[in-house]
């Protein structure tokens, strides 16, 4: 992931909001269980060649791994070819309904799993329960939450690829000559660097930002202070609660106590730590890549657990089948989605994690950069599958967490503001979509 495909990543759910209520009859109207299309799953296609168009929207250095997988399914499958259609996120989940409604989507996508509510709300894409049981894949090879986190309203409509999360990144070079012999790994140890660093000359060890990936921090913070964002059936925000004050405290605190400067913009503060600007830097695993092809001395750590519960920000990437009735190009899709998640230790080369415990155990992270994350997996945690949440945090928390780093406002009141505002919108939605 480039910086820039990292950016439309955190925008992509602004481009939904077009065209929710266009679809809210036919939601609303739907009633009952679907399986989806086709017959028992075998993990083998038999049928006429096809030709499979797969949307996804890894256009940046993530691109090129992906891209390789698919040639080698290519080069496997005599009668499947499948076709990338690779574009940025806020354009994919933008054209995505609109594409599937006119008969024009895609035969089989990945998307975020926080947009699988929105789409499944939608039907824009199908259940896959049928698929999985078929394929016996059970949250026995997956962690509990990203398994979960492909499921909305009961059924699943997501098979995960990949979970990546926050880091934490520091400077090799900065850390030896500031003494400091370990990454900090809670509270105390993470001020206590903080403040070596300061003592041998890096007046501003760590940037606290106030956009992107500022509401990742926050989140991280609030489960680690005890906190729950959202409520899990999608109901109601619970930004003001003391977690999630206490959390937006500690971030402006960087920037009170001096660690940080006091406006840091949007990807300024890993702009700082790549150029040997500042000393540590909190973003996403995609960035491994990126410091590898780099002359920085650098190590990564699992974010320090500041609040107390082990917990962290996660993501994940999963594979989804969009409405159609052409039951050829269903089955492939299918086996598509099958040898692409065998095959997710390929995708680690991205940077990313493997969704699947037994790829993972295959060895295919031994002495890949993020390693060191790999067994924080179990405490890596995602926000509810509702519809419309994506639209509803970046429409409010993001918003919240940049004017409360900035000092604009108490960190309770911004984050009642911004609560009540979710709240109301989250309510909207479950009117609209239902569960």
């Amino acid at each position: 992931m480039t910086m820039s495909h990292r950016r439309r990543s955190a925008r992509a759910p602004l481009a939904i909001t077009a065209g929710l209520a266009s679809v809210a009859l036919l939601a609303a109207c739907s009633g009952g269980t679907a399986e989806t299309p086709g017959g028992e799953f075998t993990g083998e296609y038999d049928g006429p060649d096809v030709t499979l168009s797969y949307w996804n929207g890894f256009t940046g250095g993530d691109g090129p791994f992906m891209q390789q997988m698919v040639d080698q399914f290519n080069e496997e499958h005599d009668n499947i070819t499948v076709e990338s259609n690779t574009m940025q996120w806020a354009d994919f989940y933008q054209r995505l309904p609109a594409a599937v409604t006119a008969g024009e989507g895609p035969d089989v996508g990945v998307m975020h799993f926080d947009q699988l509510g929105t789409n499944a709300a939608r039907q824009v894409i199908l259940p896959l329960d049928d698929m999985t049981d078929d394929l016996g894949l059970t949250v026995d090879d997956f962690s509990e939450t990203v398994w979960e986190a492909g499921v909305y309203n009961e059924q699943r409509y997501g098979i995960p690829l990949d979970v990546h999360s926050l880091a934490m990144f520091y400077n090799t070079e900065h850390f030896e000559a500031a003494g400091i012999t370990e990454a900090p790994a809670d509270a105390a140890s993470f001020e206590a660097a903080l403040d070596a660093l300061q003592a041998a000359g890096y007046d501003t060890p760590f940037w606290m930002p106030s956009r992107w990936p500022a509401h990742m921090m926050w989140l991280t913070l609030d489960w680690q202070n005890g906190g729950e964002p959202y409520e899990t059936d999608g109901s109601a925000a619970n930004f003001a609660a003391e977690p999630g004050v206490e959390s937006l405290e500690w971030m402006r605190s960087m920037i009170d106590e001096g660690y940080s400067p006091g406006d840091v913009a949007q990807d300024a503060q890993y702009v700082a730590f790549k150029n040997g600007q500042t000393s540590i830097t909190w973003d996403g695993i995609w960035q491994f890549n990126d410091l590898e092809a780099s002359d920085l001395p650098y190590a990564g750590a699992p974010i320090p657990n500041i609040g107390g519960d082990d917990a962290v920000w996660a993501s994940s990437h999963q594979f989804f089948l969009p409405r159609q009735d052409d039951e050829n190009k269903l089955d492939a899709a299918k086996v598509f989605i099958a040898w692409m998640s065998e095959h997710s230790g390929d995708w680690a080369g991205a940077g990313m994690i493997p969704a699947r415990q037994s790829v993972r155990d295959s060895g295919v992270l031994d002495g890949v950069p993020q390693a060191p994350i790999v067994d924080k997996i179990d405490s890596m945690r995602f926000i509810p599958t509702t519809p419309g949440i994506g639209t509803v945090q970046s429409e409010t928390l993001e918003i919240a967490i940049a004017e409360g780093v900035l000092g604009n406002g108490t960190p309770d009141a911004i984050l009642e503001d911004a609560g009540s505002r979710a709240t109301q919108l989250m309510e909207e939605n479950l009117a609209t979509f239902g569960g």
